[in-house]
This record gives C-alpha cells, structure tokens and sequence, in this order.
C-alpha cells in the first residue's frame, strides 16, 4: 500500500466501474492527443461488459482503489501483452500507473512484454525503458487511430 493505495485482483463487480473508468479517461486525459471523433470511436460509452468480465478475469488484472474507490487498472494476459492500463482522470501522475505497471510486469514469467501504447500513454512506457517496434493505424468505428506497438 502506498500512501493509502490499496493494489488488489480484479472482482467481477469491479467490471462496470472500470468501464465507467475507461470511458472517462479516455475522454479527458487522451482530448489533447485525440479528435472528439476519434475519442467517441474509441471508447463510445458501450462496451460488452460481459466480454470485459471474461477477459478481466482470465488475465492478471490489477485494481487500484484509493479515496473509497476505483482509481485505476490494468491487465497482462499470460503472453506477456499488456491490454489495458487506465489512471482516474483526477488521479494522473501520483504513481498509480507505474504501481499497477510494477505488479503487472512481474506477474508474467516472460521474458518480453508488449504493449500497443497510445500517443499519450507512449511517453510513459518510453520513461519504464520499453522501445518502439513500430507506429500502426488502428481502425474503430471506421475512424483511424494511431499507437505504438512497444516492448521491453
């Protein structure tokens, strides 16, 4: 625990508060890299919870909870992919990130981890020593989104 960090596995009641989570940070901390458009494709406020449930919990997912409630996420699945790492909105740069990345990264036995990095998550994982191996377009909604296919 850091100062009042709790780090815990997900629960399947966690599932709709990560949505929730997910939606909201894309739409505020990603506006500066992203079009209203681009942000409505990627995270459009509808996602099959169902779907999130199944793979939340097959992979090692960590739930970070301070203040009361859900600050941020993420999730490795057994090959070493890094899905989905968010930060509350009101929660950025407190180390939140770096403290779900830490336990995420050790809890695979692999020797490399990839992660598809956002243009605003992209300085993050640079900062944690990963590597460009190239940029992509990512279509969602028919809208064209760019991220960075990392590794370290």
């Amino acid at each position: 625990m850091r100062g009042g960090l709790v780090l815990r596995r997900y629960r399947p009641s966690d599932c709709k508060y990560l949505a929730e989570l997910f939606y909201q940070t894309v739409h505020v901390v990603n506006a500066r890299d992203h079009t209203k458009e681009q942000l409505d494709a990627w995270a459009t406020g509808s996602v099959d919870l169902e779907g999130w449930d199944r793979t939340l919990s097959d992979h090692h997912t960590v739930v970070a909870v301070k203040d009361g409630g859900i600050v941020g996420f993420g999730d490795i699945d057994r090959t070493g992919y890094l899905d989905r790492l968010y930060v509350h909105k009101d929660y950025q740069r407190q180390g939140i990130g770096a403290a779900i990345c830490d336990i995420l990264e050790s809890a695979v036995q692999i020797d490399k981890i990839v992660v598809h990095a956002s243009i605003t998550a992209r300085p993050f994982f640079l900062s944690r020593g990963y590597r460009d191996i190239r940029e992509q377009e990512v279509i969602r909604q028919g809208i064209s989104l760019t991220n960075y296919v990392m590794e370290r």
